[in-house]
């Protein structure tokens, strides 16, 4: 694909988020923004950062992995601390909302390479379960984890809170089980609009440039790329730590739009990481706007339907079904590559005719 197509197919993806964005502003300003829809806004934002970063890893790489929430709880659990940690000292939300959002991204990047050296050795099957366990595992960590401060510092424990021995001025800041509250809700649409494009300039970027292309020839002959000097575990490391850093800023997003964290299994178990998979498989693999759309339509769709309680299931299945038809299907793919083409050739006659 040359410069120019990739341009115009990069500017499509950013203008289709750009103008979902606008249509949600104006629905607001008119006031035919429902309660429901306004409560999904920031969740669409970070399912959709996690498809897309995921499918860097995935699509990309061309490595399946299923620890994606586990790096999400990561940049959770640590944008949220250091937001309630900063209270004092940073009076400003947004400020320590923006250095949250670079810490949790840090935190899961950090956590990403260590994982992925010893990991990504590992193939297929092999590799998919061992980063379910670290998810699983991250999980249950944070759940018997307590943290408090006090005057003498930070104390911690596993049993609870009293065992830290904190004097009268101490704060438990992360509760186990209970988790981490009083976070500022300060996560809003626009800033989830703005991380999401972020997400995809960095993404984008990262493919089409030459280190896309070692990574994806990775994926595609692993031997081959290696014979010609691609520097296999360099490249995977890179997608790899780059994904859960991804990862880990949706985290801090989604920790920012709830008064109470909690590492349960709705929020970060394997379920979670197995959705966000199928987002990328149902989107394409490789592909990063429809793992968008399939993000946003496989969110909202459940929660929109709730009116047709007795239905609801079935026409998200038969959703899932048609996706992945016209997704996979050889004579779907086919038949939309007969459309393009048609449409190319129209363009292109017009232009002559002109």
């Amino acid at each position: 694909m040359d410069a120019k197509r990739i341009r115009i197919q990069n500017g499509i993806t950013y203008g289709m988020v750009i103008a979902f964005w606008a249509v949600i502003q104006i629905m607001d300003k008119t006031g035919n923004l429902s309660s429901l829809l306004k409560g999904l806004l920031v969740p669409l934002c970070m399912y959709a950062i996690l498809a897309v970063s995921l499918n860097l890893t995935v699509g990309i790489l061309g490595e399946l992995s299923l620890g994606h929430a586990g790096f999400m709880c990561l940049g959770a659990f640590s944008g949220a601390f250091f937001t309630n940690c900063m209270e004092t000292a940073m009076p400003s939300v947004g400020l320590r909302f923006f250095l949250a959002l670079i810490l949790g991204a840090a935190v899961a990047g950090v956590f990403g390479l260590l994982i992925g050296i010893p990991v990504l050795r590992l193939k297929g099957d092999y590799l998919a379960i061992v980063t379910l366990a670290f998810g699983e595992i991250i999980k249950n960590l944070i759940n018997v984890m307590y943290i408090g401060r006090d005057a003498s510092g930070f104390h911690f424990s596993n049993k609870d809170a009293l065992s830290m021995g904190m004097d009268e001025t101490g704060v438990v800041i992360v509760k186990g089980a209970q988790g981490i509250t009083g976070t500022p809700r300060a996560a809003t649409f626009t800033i989830g609009i703005l991380l999401l494009l972020l997400t995809l300039f960095i993404v984008l970027n990262l493919m089409h440039s030459r280190t896309g292309r070692a990574i994806m020839s990775i994926r595609d002959n692993r031997i081959a790329a290696e014979s010609i000097g691609i520097n296999i575990t360099k490249y995977k490391l890179m997608a790899f730590s780059v994904s859960a850093a991804l990862a880990g800023m949706a985290g801090v997003l989604y920790a920012h739009s709830l008064s109470t964290l909690q590492a349960t299994s709705n929020n970060f178990g394997y379920n979670k990481s197995i959705l966000i998979l199928v987002f990328v498989v149902l989107g394409g693999l490789g592909n990063m706007r429809g793992s968008i759309i399939a993000a946003v339509v496989l969110t909202a769709l459940p929660e929109m339907l709730r009116g047709l309680n007795d239905y609801r299931m079935l026409i998200y299945a038969v959703v899932l079904i048609i996706m992945t038809i016209f997704n996979s299907s050889p004579k779907a793919i086919e038949m939309r590559s007969v459309v393009m083409d048609k449409i190319r050739h129209r363009k292109t006659a017009g232009k002559e005719a002109a």
